[in-house]
């Protein structure tokens, strides 16, 4: 794992520079997957990393494990709470859908999420644009693959390091780096919801999901789920979908 953090610290090192940027900012969580990425990014730039903290309606246990992730690899924080944008935007959106009767109520919980999503992906490029950063994000092998992220939410980034590899694989690349254990141990979640966790969501383990992606043989109604997740976020892997030319 110690190759793969040399590997994976070059390679930001490489892409920011190719793109003629100062370095690098990664929003956190309190997760483990944001945990990582902000450990690599310090190592890549220790005096141009950024780790941005965006609570949003959010459970004050997320904002708390954000703080221990940034104490624990020493890198540069700022706070954007953005409670009161989301309500003001979300609530006058819903109105105007309200006023011509087109309002569904069985979406509005993930249209909300979603919004939310979406809020910090523009906090983190303001950010990032103020900076002359790139913004890091920080989507696994099985979330990638299952689909399981906001498109032009927390999809919408510029760098994807832990693409290639699954939870199981992030979850030692956390302990080679010093994330703290209750980090490493944490129950994945987005924090969408009360109660709301990854596996919970998505009907399906993460050690499942790592299991199918390796070529093992799992349940086959767990594979079903995970290639119906795959075949359904298809759009959300590639760019803005074009006709040919005419």
């Amino acid at each position: 794992m110690q190759k793969k953090i040399d590997q994976l610290v070059e390679w930001l090192q490489q892409q920011v520079n190719g793109a003629g940027l100062n370095g690098a900012l990664v929003g956190v969580s309190g997760g483990i997957d944001s945990a990582v990425v902000a450990h690599l990014i310090k190592r890549a730039f220790p005096n141009d990393s950024l780790g941005v903290i965006m609570p949003c309606k959010s459970n004050p246990g997320d904002q708390d494990a954000a703080h221990k992730v940034i104490d624990s690899c020493e890198i540069d924080h700022l706070t954007v709470d953005l409670t009161e944008t989301h309500e003001v935007m979300f609530s006058t959106i819903a109105e105007q859908l309200k006023q011509k009767e087109t309002y569904e109520e069985s979406q509005e919980r993930l249209a909300d999420a979603n919004l939310r999503a979406r809020l910090r992906m523009s906090t983190l490029y303001t950010v990032a644009t103020n900076h002359k950063y790139l913004v890091v994000g920080t989507d696994n092998a099985a979330e990638w693959y299952t689909g399981y992220f906001t498109k032009y939410g927390d999809g919408g980034v510029d760098l994807v390091p832990l693409v290639h590899f699954t939870k199981g694989e992030v979850r030692e690349l956390a302990r080679e780096l010093g994330v703290p254990s209750e980090i490493v141990e944490k129950q994945p979640s987005a924090g969408l919801w009360e109660g709301q966790t990854d596996e919970k969501e998505m009907g399906v383990t993460y050690d499942t999901i790592d299991a199918h992606l390796k070529g093992e043989e799992i349940p086959e109604d767990d594979r079903k789920i995970i290639e119906d997740m795959h075949r359904k976020t298809e759009h959300k892997r590639n760019l803005a979908t074009a006709p040919p030319k005419f």
